[in-house]
């Protein structure tokens, strides 16, 4: 953080305008250098040129300037305004360099922000979503967090299992003082079970937030020729699978990404399940059976000239999945049986089998009253905290001692939640996914 870094902050190409952030102790004297004339005042955009260090103007645009700690970072930071061509861009990254500045690393602005007390680590990672949000529930889902929504969740727990702490302690520190009860640890079990209660509804809400962030999983299943291939086209608007009358086609898993209800959903095309003809194909069967096994969502589909295949479907299937009669088409008269009929050839059915697909993408991942765990690493330090609060609980009538421990050891799983404990690797996977100039 003693260095000086700068970073194209608009993506790379040929545009209009892009804008270059520079961040650190000596922002202000080099861009001062890098421009002819005084700096505009802080926040005020200012026309200026652009120079190098040998007096060469390369370009004129707009100056804004952030004295820190009023910044996004806490540091002097400047952004250049600067038009979008290659040459331009070189030009302006070179006379940084020579000026004293370094290339940003990926995340580096944002990291500095935390380092600097402006973000807590749940509030960095919801920018990151934000910024690669691709559909509303994901953008409304990351703004939340990036405004505090799960910060204020963990810091509640935190604070009120501190002040547990402090009553298990007080009788291990103190056991002859008068003035504390002998079974002051004891009076720690109500406000241990409300804790544990609290953490255990957010571990069981079927990783919702996660499923936001990275897409409710759906799995097309069924035996060779069933219409799959075809339905995953009609679902994805265009041929993203290949589709012929020889079984087998499909051996490996083909995936569309779809937004519903807005929400992102991903649906797989896999094997037909059969006994395999060859190596390859045994591969493909055991792939698919493998992503319908983690699948959110498994659809079956039959052929309507074969509906004896309903039966051994139905027991790859649960009791929230669907079953699709496909290809109506050949034969029209078909019983249902409680699945849904289409046919994927003419789009017949189709409709309906979105708007029930959408349906229950929206009971699943619609928002609740309390904020989602957007990441399996919220998810591993919360569980983490409550089986340590579990531990504790149990021990709180003969080993205080211990449960002061397991208490302490849930305190800082919470505390890395935030990034309130120094984990380096923590810090490294969280900011190396951020693009670079954020």
């Amino acid at each position: 953080m003693a260095d000086t870094i700068f970073a194209l902050a608009t993506p790379p190409g040929r545009s209009g305008v892009a804008v270059i952030r520079l961040s650190g102790p000596d922002a202000l004297s080099i861009s001062q250098r890098l421009v002819v004339g005084a700096l505009p005042k802080p926040r005020q955009a200012g026309l200026r040129r652009f120079q190098t260090e040998n007096g060469e103007v390369f370009d004129q645009g707009l100056v804004l300037v952030f004295p820190g700690p009023s910044s996004f970072t806490g540091e002097d930071c400047v952004e250049l305004h600067l038009h979008g061509g290659s040459a331009i861009l070189s030009a302006a990254s070179e006379a940084l360099v020579v000026l004293g500045t370094r290339p940003a690393e990926a995340g580096e602005f944002t990291r500095r922000a935390f380092e600097n007390g402006k973000l807590d680590l749940t509030e960095a990672e919801g920018l990151a979503d934000l910024i690669d949000a691709e559909t509303s529930a994901q953008r409304q889902q990351a703004l939340a967090q990036l405004s505090g929504s799960l910060r204020r969740v963990y810091e509640s727990w935190r604070e009120d299992l501190v002040a547990t702490l402090a009553a298990i302690e007080g009788e291990i520190d103190f056991p002859d003082e008068a003035d504390v009860p002998d079974d002051q640890s004891h009076q720690a079990w109500e406000p241990l079970s409300q804790l544990i209660e609290s953490m255990s509804d957010h571990l069981d809400d079927d990783r919702r937030g996660e499923r936001v962030r990275t897409g409710f999983s759906i799995v097309l299943i069924g035996a060779p020729n069933a219409g799959k291939s075809s339905l995953l086209n009609r679902l994805a608007r265009r041929d993203a699978a290949i589709v012929t009358d020889t079984p087998g086609t499909t051996r490996d898993i083909v995936e569309v990404r779809l937004v519903m209800g807005g929400f992102p959903v991903v649906v797989s095309d896999t094997a037909g399940l059969r006994d395999a003809v060859d190596a390859i194909e045994a591969e493909g069967v055991r792939r698919a059976l493998d992503r319908a096994d983690h699948a959110d969502l498994r659809i079956g589909v039959v052929d309507a000239r074969r509906l004896a295949d309903l039966e051994d479907l139905r027991g790859r299937l649960k009791d929230t999945d669907l079953a699709v009669i496909n290809k109506l088409d050949l034969a029209p008269g078909a019983p249902l049986d409680g699945a849904l009929g289409l046919s994927a050839k003419s789009g017949e059915g189709l409709d309906a089998l979105e708007a029930r697909i959408e349906q229950i993408v929206v009971d699943r991942l619609s928002a609740r009253e309390t904020p989602a765990l957007s990441r399996a690493r919220h998810r591993r330090s919360v569980q983490s905290a409550r089986d340590a609060l579990v531990r504790a609980r149990t021990m709180l009538a003969d080993a205080p001692e211990l449960a002061g421990e397991d208490a302490r050891l849930a305190v800082r799983a919470l505390e890395s939640l935030t990034g309130r404990v120094d984990v380096e690797d923590v810090l490294d996977r969280v900011f190396s996914q951020f693009c670079i100039g954020k």
